[in-house]
């Protein structure tokens, strides 16, 4: 089976995490500490470089303090 990749979708959900990470006035640098990611994978996420993990989107969300459905809300 071939690997599928939405870029569309995965730019979409990073450009919301942005979104919502400045809205909360949090730091890149802030969200990593938060999450136990690297500062770079954060920036990598939120660019749409990367495809994350399900288990990255709850620790994400856990640190942003919301649902991790909002994540997805774009």
């Amino acid at each position: 089976m071939k690997y599928k990749r939405n870029d569309k979708g995965i730019k979409a959900f990073g450009k919301n995490l942005k979104k919502i990470r400045q809205a909360k006035k949090i730091t890149q640098e802030q969200l990593a500490f938060a999450t136990g990611l690297e500062l770079s994978q954060i920036g990598r996420i939120e660019r749409g470089v990367i495809n994350t993990s399900i288990s990255n989107v709850f620790e994400i969300a856990e640190a942003l303090e919301i649902e991790p459905i909002e994540l997805w809300r774009f």
